[in-house]
């Protein structure tokens, strides 16, 4: 197995050889636009990363990688249009640099992209391949409305919270590294538990990213601390908040998160302080850690080396102890 830095790179020189002048431009520039902002490419590395894992050509893996990166930045363009977010990466997003209906045909193009990147495989794998992406498209698009529901619902509870999550960003990182092993002939049992682990380890990953979104460090975190609470947005910390809480504390928190004050951080300070005294904060942290530990006891019944099976361990940990 090699270091991330080199599946990156791998990924990035094939993206920049998909990234092409076509036309209509108004169609494909911004398609060209959103998938050269940068981002972490976990999705695709973690494609390659299995891909090697079970002694593939990473090569071989490049068009599922790249599959999975356009659907993913798909997703998000339609996901800004939804929210009437004028940044992703630091970046305007697509409806604002061009417009909204751009913004929909652009990404409505980019699904079929994903599509068509499985045309350069066998038919066998092709299959395998569309029927495991269909599968985790759907969920996506499940998981966005759920989170779409839970703005105006103030009874969301804590499993509708997780599938939530889960569906809308876990099974993606399940599904990128089942690719990986598609692509490289494992065996279906190797298929199923890699994806679980990737399942379990996105879950965490999305819990972290909770975390560091009201506690993490404003010069690391890439975006603004505390964007969860200004949003009142209700995450696994604001939900364990509520469970932990007394009835007058329950209320108090109702009403931070029902909120749009100019004092704003102030109301952030409030909501990270109740996170803190109710347990909530503390409680996450177990969470992360319940998910990540299941993530790494499916290891054990992958058919491969200790290595790598250590290898994979010491990525989800350097996943989990990140700080942005």
């Amino acid at each position: 197995m090699q270091n991330v830095q080199f599946y990156q790179e791998q990924f990035v020189t094939y993206l920049e050889v998909f990234s092409k002048d076509r036309e209509p431009k108004n169609l494909y520039n911004p398609i060209n636009y959103i998938l050269n902002l940068g981002g972490k490419r976990l999705r695709p590395v973690l494609t390659l990363m299995t891909a090697d894992v079970f002694d593939g050509d990473i090569k071989k893996a490049l068009n599922a990688a790249l599959s999975i990166e356009v659907f993913h930045n798909f997703s998000l363009v339609h996901d800004d249009i939804m929210d009437d977010a004028p940044l992703r990466r630091g970046q305007e997003t697509v409806h604002e640099k061009w417009d909204i209906n751009t913004g929909i045909l652009s990404g409505d193009a980019m699904l079929i992209m994903a599509y068509q990147l499985f045309e350069n495989y066998d038919a066998k794998i092709f299959q395998a391949l569309a029927k495991l992406f269909s599968e985790t498209a759907l969920k996506v698009c499940e998981g966005q409305q759920y989170d779409v529901d839970f703005e105006t619902r103030s009874d969301v509870t804590i499993p509708e919270y997780l599938k939530m999550i889960e569906y809308k960003t876990a099974v993606l990182v399940g599904a990128a590294m089942q690719m990986g092993a598609i692509v490289s002939g494992a065996s279906v049992k190797d298929q199923n538990n890699i994806y679980e682990f990737g399942n379990n380890l996105g879950i965490a990953f999305q819990l972290q990213d909770d975390f560091l979104d009201a506690f993490g460090d404003p010069e690391t975190f890439g975006k603004q601390v505390g964007g969860d609470i200004i949003e009142n947005k209700k995450t696994y910390l604001y939900l364990k908040a509520l469970e932990f809480s007394n009835e007058e504390d329950k209320a108090t928190l109702r009403h931070v998160f029902s909120s749009n004050p100019e004092d704003i951080a102030n109301k952030i300070i409030t909501a990270k302080q109740m996170f803190e005294s109710s347990g909530s904060a503390d409680e996450t942290k177990k969470a992360i850690q319940y998910y990540t530990n299941k993530a790494f006891s499916v290891l054990e019944s992958l058919n491969i080396s200790d290595e790598k099976k250590d290898l994979l361990k010491e990525f989800g940990l350097s996943l989990m102890n990140r700080t942005v």
